[in-house]
């Protein structure tokens, strides 16, 4: 890539300057590698993440995800929401490193309830795992994760979870994978033994056999055991040379990894494990390092692209509160795009053109924080103190860029909320105002119903229970949720709201960004008001 011409220095709060060339920042990028994994539940996401940390030597056991009794709880999943319930509700961000590489893990949400979360962390990857059962295949949330990965050009590497356990033959997954994503599978790895009895796998690209061995609850490092081909058909016998006979078959069908291919979404590679019993996490993270693309220029609302050595720029795709209840402050998980990032530097909110000082800024590993001084394009920061940021702000140093906005969902679920102690109507409000910008739910209000009956509007029901147990647990103002009969948003303009207002059984709010949303009961009533009315405005609300 051709380094740029010379920028300004970057200043910073302390009027310090950066003292990294392009070429410096170039070669950080490099070493980054920034992936997001995507599955339908239960098919073990928190466990893999937990397991990756291990392996790089992050922790120093991995937890559960299940919430079973006497289990250590996983570092990513940190709300006590989700160690009760045994699933991830938030993204969270893990940082670790691995032989010469940065690995910037962002743990996505496992029910579909909060795809709209998961959307905003796959805008901040370079890559993706998807992780598939072995016993149930491509499931109906994965193949959802999966449009969104091929609509952003995102390589995907697949992971076959839960080998330790009964599931599909091999080639039937494989099959699967290529007929319902479109997608060539390329095995690296072949398992050797049928689901449930996991022998171990054979490394297509050397021939050479790696034996596992099961540790006690998985909490530690499976053991490793690398041996030739004769060597492992002695010990093994029939397990292995089926192994050979159908890695043959896939060198006959063209199923072998090519990093152009891959890096273009035409191919998968595809390795087996068990994440829970710690099996292939290695070579997944091998793989990682090896074939995953490092951070490419980002492309701009201009229609060009910031390259990765220009000044400074990110943006944000997350927002957290919650995290650390001794101070409750507001955490915004920024994604850097270009530049170096560098600790007290003052930078420019491109949506307000405010300047914003990164005074406190740390690296979220779960919910443990270390401050960071220095910081590159792939890496996740946490900002604190975010109050003026929102989801899908762009921040700069010196020269102006604006990113794309993150869509938003239309939502499909709505419910009328109520402080039930009027007395702490402040901290009614602030919790309001805090989980929508966070986008925890979408905010509504109209001048009927008041502050003080705002209408929450949701993808899915679960977002209504994490914003009821945050309302009550952070902000210490409990509140009751009266679901409404409504199904359907659709976009209006101003001119239409009274008349609209005034048809059987549809109501418009205004949402905090501004845009009003006539709501319907149902798609019937939707045709029915654009027979009586067609010229009003009503826009679907679809996420792009």
């Amino acid at each position: 890539m051709p380094q740029a011409a010379p920028e300004s220095p970057a200043l910073t709060e302390s009027g310090t300057t950066s003292s990294r060339d392009g070429a410096a920042v170039l070669t950080e990028a490099r070493r980054r590698r920034s992936f997001a994994v995507i599955s339908h539940p239960d098919a073990g996401k928190s466990t893999l993440t937990e397991a990756l940390a291990l392996h790089a030597k992050a922790i120093r056991e991995a937890g559960r995800a299940d919430g079973k009794a006497g289990g250590k709880r996983t570092v990513s999943d940190w709300m006590d929401m989700e160690q009760a319930r045994g699933i991830s509700i938030t993204s969270a961000s893990l940082q670790f490193t691995y032989r010469d590489a940065v690995i910037n893990l962002v743990d996505t949400p496992g029910h579909a309830d909060f795809s709209e979360d998961t959307y905003r962390v796959l805008s901040a990857v370079d890559a993706a795992v998807m992780l598939v059962d072995a016993a149930k295949g491509l499931e109906v949330q994965t193949m959802k994760l999966f449009a969104v990965c091929k609509h952003r050009g995102i390589p995907l590497i697949t992971v076959i979870n839960k080998w330790d356990r009964p599931g599909k033959d091999a080639l039937e997954l494989m099959d699967e994978i290529q007929e319902r994503t479109g997608l060539v599978p390329t095995p690296l790895t072949w398992p050797v033994g049928i689901g449930g009895d996991f022998r171990g796998v054979l490394d297509r690209r050397t021939g050479e056999y790696t034996r596992f061995t099961r540790t006690a609850g998985g909490t530690t490092i499976a053991p490793e055991e690398h041996m030739g081909p004769e060597a492992a058909l002695e010990r093994e016998g029939d397990a292995w040379t089926t192994a050979v006979e159908e890695a043959e078959l896939l060198e006959a069908s063209g199923a072998d990894h090519d990093l152009d291919s891959f890096l273009g979404g035409e191919t998968t590679p595809v390795l087996f494990g068990s994440a829970v019993q710690n099996f292939g996490v290695h070579a997944l993270l091998d793989v990682l390092v090896d074939v995953a693309p490092s951070p490419t220029p980002r492309e701009t609302v201009a229609g060009d692209t910031r390259p990765v050595e220009a000044p400074f720029s990110a943006f944000v795709f997350k927002m957290q509160a919650g995290m650390d209840t001794a101070h409750r402050d507001r955490l915004a998980f920024a994604r850097i795009c270009s530049g170096v990032f560098e600790r007290g530097m003052v930078v420019t909110s491109a949506r307000t053109g405010r300047p914003f000082a990164t005074k406190y800024a740390q690296q979220v590993f779960g919910r443990e924080r270390t401050v960071v001084d220095e910081a590159f394009p792939g890496d996740v920061v946490g900002l604190v103190n975010a109050a003026n940021l929102r989801v899908g702000d762009t921040l700069y140093l010196d020269k102006p860029v604006e990113y794309p906005a993150l869509p938003t969902f239309a939502p499909e679920h709505f419910a009328v909320m109520r402080a039930k102690d009027v007395s702490r109507y402040k901290q009614f409000q602030r919790g309001v105002m805090q989980l929508g910008a966070e986008g925890v739910v979408q905010v509504l209000r109209s001048d009927l119903r008041g502050d003080q009956a705002p209408v929450l509007a949701a993808v899915g029901p679960m977002q209504f229970e994490v914003a009821e147990h945050r309302m009550a647990t952070e902000f210490n103002a409990p509140v009751t949720l009266d679901r409404l009969p409504y199904e359907i948003a659709l976009r209006t303009t101003q001119e239409w709201v009274s008349t609209l207002d005034a048809q059987l059984g549809v109501e418009v709010l205004q949402r905090e960004d501004g845009e009003l949303l006539a709501l319907f009961p149902d798609r019937w009533r939707v045709t029915s008001v654009r027979n009586r009315l067609p010229d009003a405005v009503l826009e679907p609300l679809v996420a792009t």
